[in-house]
């Protein structure tokens, strides 16, 4: 219950470091929409690994570099997805971007740990 608990928080705090990101690239510095999105997303993965690999699975992985690595190849596929929702709703679709990137960081927190608990952080 404990690492389900501390994942739903950097989960949450992840969320908002990724959507704090997307608005100051989006919104300030006039960024267009993939660059944006995928700006925030390497922010948010960076923040992911530390806090998930300390507080979240506890990881005394030897491999630093292999955790890593693997952590930032899942995190692609569900960074991809993002990236994919966000092109299709605000750039064809034109809908809200913020309500999307609410959306679509929903569906990534959720396919992020089951690919954090199985493959990269298992024990």
């Amino acid at each position: 219950m404990k690492e389900k608990t501390m994942y739903l928080i950097f989960g949450v705090l992840t969320t908002a470091v990724n959507i704090a990101a997307y608005f100051v690239c989006f919104d300030v510095l006039k960024i267009p929409n993939a660059p944006a999105t995928v700006i925030a997303w390497v922010v948010s993965v960076l923040f992911a690994f530390i806090t998930n690999k300390k507080y979240v699975f506890e990881s005394k992985q030897k491999s630093f570099l292999k955790e890593l690595l693997l952590f930032f190849s899942a995190r692609a596929l569900t960074g991809t997805l993002d990236l994919l929702i966000m092109v299709v709703a605000v750039d064809i679709l034109c809908q809200n971007e913020m309500l999307f990137k609410l959306l679509s960081n929903i569906i990534v927190i959720i396919l992020n740990y089951i690919l954090s608990k199985l493959i990269v952080f298992k024990k």
